[in-house]
Formats: C-alpha cells, sequence, structure tokens
C-alpha cells in the first residue's frame, strides 16, 4: 500500500518503521494505525526480516493522539468505537483493527527508538514492545488523566510490569511527564543513549534478535506474554513444555545443534 503517515525502510534484517508527521510531532491517526498495521504484517510475512525497529521524524515520537483530527466531534463513547476502524479502500464496508497489543506480542521481535515527546497512545503503543531505547530528548508520560479518561492498550498492565505498583500508580495518576534518566532509572525504558545514536544503537539491539532463529522467538514471546503474571507455576511449566517439545523436532534446533558441534555460527535462514 502506499503510505502517507509512516515511512518503512528495510536495513537487512531489520525493518525500520518510522511515524511520519512531523509538522504534529507524530500525532496519533486511526491512518495512522492502520498504516503501522499493515507495515507490521508485512513483516510478519517476510522471512527476509527477522525484527522491527520503531522511531519517529523530526522532534517527537508521538504526541499522542490527534485531539482534532480523531475527535473533533467532541468526546463520546463513539469515537472510542470510531477509533477501532480500519481505514479501507472501501469506507462503506469499515472493518475493525487487529488488538495492537495481541498483535505487538505475537510479532517477530521489536525495538522502540523514542525521540522527543511520547505521550499517551505515544507511550502505550510501545509498552508491549520487547525492548525500549530512549534518546536523551525523550519525555515520556502516561497523560490519560489529564484529559479525563484512563489508560488504554493494556498499559495499567504493562506500566505495573515494567515499574512496578508505586512508580506505575504515580505516573497514570499524575499524568506528569518523565525524562529519559528518570524512566531509565524506574524501568519504563530499558536503555538512554545520545539522540545522534538512537537509531543505530536500536538497530543493533533489535538485530541481536534478528539472528536467532525465527520460530524460537515467536515461542519465547508467547511464553513471555502467558507466562509473565501467571501465578501458577504448574500452568506455566505446562506451556513451556509444550513448546519446548515443539521446538526440539524443529529445523533450528537440529541447525543449531550442527553449528556448535561443527564449530560455526547457525544458519537460520
Amino acid at each position: 500500500m502506499d503510505y502517507s503517515q509512516i515511512e518503512v525502510e528495510d536495513r537487512g534484517l531489520v525493518r525500520l518503521i518510522t511515524l511520519n508527521r512531523p509538522e504534529r510531532l507524530n500525532a496519533w491517526t486511526r491512518r495512522m494505525s492502520h498504516e503501522m498495521i499493515h507495515a507490521i504484517e508485512e513483516g510478519n510475512a517476510d522471512d527476509g526480516i527477522g525484527a522491527f525497529v520503531f522511531t519517529g521524524s523530526g522532534r517527537g515520537f508521538c504526541a499522542g493522539a490527534d485531539i482534532g483530527a480523531e475527535f473533533a466531534s467532541g468526546s463520546s463513547a463513539d469515537d472510542l468505537d470510531r477509533r477501532t476502524e480500519q481505514a479501507d479502500p472501501q469506507p462503506s464496508k469499515p472493518r475493525r483493527n487487529p488488538d495492537w497489543v495481541a498483535l505487538v506480542r505475537d510479532s517477530k521481535p521489536m525495538v522502540a527508538a523514542v525521540n522527543g515527546p511520547a505521550i499517551g497512545v505515544g507511550l502505550t503503543m510501545i509498552l508491549p514492545m520487547d525492548y525500549l531505547v530512549a534518546g536523551h530528548s525523550a519525555r515520556l508520560s502516561a497523560r490519560f488523566v489529564r484529559m479525563g479518561v484512563v489508560p488504554e492498550l493494556a498499559s495499567s498492565h504493562f506500566l505495573v510490569q515494567r515499574c512496578g505498583w508505586g512508580a506505575a500508580g504515580d505516573l497514570a495518576l499524575s499524568g506528569r511527564i518523565a525524562s529519559a534518566d528518570e524512566a531509565l532509572s524506574i524501568g519504563l525504558v530499558d536503555k538512554v543513549t545520545d539522540d545522534d545514536d538512537l537509531i543505530a544503537v536500536a538497530t543493533e539491539h533489535a538485530l541481536s534478535y534478528a539472528r536467532n532463529g525465527p520460530q524460537a522467538l515467536r515461542m519465547i514471546k508467547q511464553l513471555l506474554t502467558e507466562n509473565g503474571s501467571d501465578s501458577d507455576l504448574v500452568a506455566v511449566q505446562n506451556r513451556e513444555l509444550a513448546l519446548l517439545r515443539q521446538a526440539m523436532t524443529s529445523a533450528e534446533h537440529h541447525e543449531a545443534v550442527a553449528a556448535f558441534m561443527e564449530k560455526r555460527e547457525p544458519n537460520f535462514r
């Protein structure tokens, strides 16, 4: 499809997806969401792509939802329903977006490269991703309370998982903005680097995932998703054993064993 609000560039095994509305600090729209989903699904289906990096063009990652474009009719529950409608070449036949969180967790590894503001949905869209790298310019906020609404995209879950109870509650209840260094100190992001190095650092980290076996990567993400907050350790182990049995019969496992015996790097593609 023709992308008007994102840019897509394949850099070897890594697909770089750049939110591209710099004049609006890359504010989120339904069109942008549709384009990102399309680029992700294409990358998931492409054996040559092993991981994704997401960033924003210009001075910011994403300043939240574009209030003027998305809520011009006024605040109502109907707006929430409309936000989940997928743009379609035939507007008379709207389709529903995939569940963003499920898509992120079921996809190849994803690394966010956060430059400048990541506010509201600009933050919550990346919380389910696998690794968050922030430039020193990054400013992050779960600002929903300031708009009289509540967090979405399972961020009330991921904030607690990433930051712990106290810090998650403080971020969500105050709506305040955290600097890159504070975000690192509370676990909201995983690494901070110079803005000039941000894409290179995020891409190298994505490559460290992409060089591994695609099937094993997806299985591990599935286990982390399902087991990360499950206190039933029997259920946790049962899920692991089921996927372990499957993995041990895979071509990836046989290649890894052969590479080890032959003292070489495995070739999973």
